[in-house]
């Protein structure tokens, strides 16, 4: 059977634009962490709101192969890549990141109220590992603002996911009234949720992983889900679950287990949140919070390896931490994930990447004899 295939990128200009990044680069990484993603999501807001830098954005970057497409959850992803949450997490570059080539786009972590997050600086680049550490504590506007924000935005053609979290105030024992809170003002706007259990920023949010506290609090979720599927008229959201890689075995196990047992739902699993470890760090670093980047490629695909023996298909993983090229993603989709993030790679290389993994997974695609990427999924678990 034949696959209908887009135009490829036009090379020429996707050139320019590496090389224009690459001398805006080293300015940009003269400025503070934060201050940098701040002007990097307003310039992104700006080119998402006109129009015209839109389509020229798509013109070269947004080409799409059938070969990378798939559907899960009764959702159509043209590619496998998405954008992970932490990038956009007040909804404000939407337009631009879809129009930049990504698959799906996930934002947030959003919760219920507003909150500041922690002191700053809270965001250090490490170059020498293209690594970061981030401890910024869930900094968002809150449900509120975000949902009057997806309200007046056309929704993207691609799935839109909604990391939601908890409140830094909110004791976990009271911890599913604020996820419950949070996607009652969101759920009209999202192809997916996800609960996020696995920060290490917020003071015992990793807790929530424990068999202690995980199968009621997605059980409260999954209620108030049906409900409010039957409030919009809609079908209920996928809930997935987002998790630590710094788990022991025998816990991935167990999340694995819970996930495969019908109504205990968790409809999907993301692989993984940032990690507490610095082994094999480059760097010289003695600042406290969650390390993201290619020094966290290898646990996360092994994590993702792990969950994918126990879960199997029946529940579709999204694998993230360290991808920055395409060997990377292809990596994570043989070891069972069947989608995959980016987001510490994107500050590093800039707006071509979604492209360039794009055009890297069809070449591995083509010359292991897959003719779609979903054949890839597991085969090496």
């Amino acid at each position: 059977m034949g696959c209908r295939r887009q135009p490829s990128p036009r090379r020429g200009n996707g050139r320019r634009e590496i090389v224009l990044y690459k001398l805006l680069k080293p300015a940009a990484f003269c400025l503070d962490s934060e201050y940098a993603h701040d002007l990097a999501i307003s310039a992104l807001e700006k080119t998402g709101q006109c129009r015209i830098s839109r389509a020229a954005a798509a013109s070269i970057y947004g080409w799409e192969d059938s070969r990378l497409a798939q559907t899960l959850w009764g959702l159509h992803f043209p590619n496998p890549l998405g954008m992970a949450a932490g990038f956009d997490k007040n909804a404000r570059v939407i337009p631009a990141l879809a129009a930049l080539g990504f698959g799906f786009i996930e934002i947030g972590t959003v919760t219920p109220r507003p909150q500041q997050g922690n002191p700053r600086p809270r965001i250090f680049r490490l170059p020498d590992d293209q690594a970061i550490i981030n401890r910024m504590g869930f900094p968002n506007e809150g449900a509120d603002a975000v949902a009057a924000r997806l309200a007046r935005l056309n929704k993207p053609a691609i799935p839109l996911g909604i990391n939601l979290g908890k409140n830094k105030d909110t004791l976990l024992e009271d911890a599913a009234q604020d996820y419950i809170a949070a996607f009652e003002k969101l759920f009209p706007y999202g192809d997916y949720c996800v609960i996020n259990v696995s920060s290490p920023n917020t003071p015992g949010l990793r807790l929530l992983q424990g068999a202690d506290y995980l199968g009621a609090l997605m059980t409260q979720i999954q209620a108030a889900n049906q409900r409010l599927a039957a409030l919009h008229q809609r079908a209920p959201m996928p809930c997935l679950l987002k998790i630590a890689p710094d788990l022991a075995v025998e816990d991935l196990e167990a999340i694995g287990a819970l996930a495969r047992v019908s109504g205990a739902g968790i409809d999907g699993l993301i692989a993984t949140n940032t990690t507490l470890s610095r082994d094999g760090l480059i760097s010289s670093v003695n600042e406290t919070g969650g390390l993201s980047g290619m020094p966290l490629r290898a646990r996360s695909t092994q994590v993702i390896r792990t969950l994918y023996r126990v879960v199997g298909k029946h529940v579709p993983i999204i694998g993230v931490g360290g991808v920055s090229n395409g060997q990377d993603a292809y990596e994570k989709l043989r070891a069972g994930a069947s989608l995959v993030q980016v987001y510490t790679a994107f500050i590093y290389q800039g707006p071509v990447i979604a492209r360039s993994i794009k055009t890297q997974l069809l070449t591995l695609l083509r010359r292991d004899g897959f003719n779609s990427v979903g054949e890839a999924v597991g085969v090496d678990a």
